[in-house]
């Protein structure tokens, strides 16, 4: 199990919204839909892009450069340009803090 970083304030999330964040040097996009809190890798699997200013769905992430959905559950690439799942965090919050492990080590 890897440590457990920091990144933002529960309050900063607003639930139906992404936020753009850093773990360690690790480019991480949160998501709050339905009260949970979800957190991946700031990177479309399908081309590399960004995945700031994507709309969520119901469970889904949509990729606002070609589309690629992808499940927020687990990642899973849904449709095509996407073929690859992204890479997802554990996440959590303590005291009011949103926090993401780090398993890279």
């Amino acid at each position: 199990m890897g440590d457990w970083v920091s990144v933002e304030g529960d309050a900063a999330l607003v639930e139906g919204e992404t936020l753009a964040v850093d773990m360690d040097g690790v480019p991480v996009l949160l998501a709050r839909q339905g009260g949970c809190i979800f957190a991946m890798e700031n990177r479309c699997s399908h081309d590399g892009s960004e995945l700031n200013g994507s709309q969520l769905e119901e469970g889904v992430l949509v990729c606002p450069h070609h589309g690629a959905k992808f499940a927020l559950k687990n990642g899973e690439a849904l449709c095509a340009p996407a073929y690859e799942p992204l890479t997802m965090f554990a996440v959590r919050v303590e005291g009011g803090v949103i926090q993401i492990q780090d398993d890279r080590w």
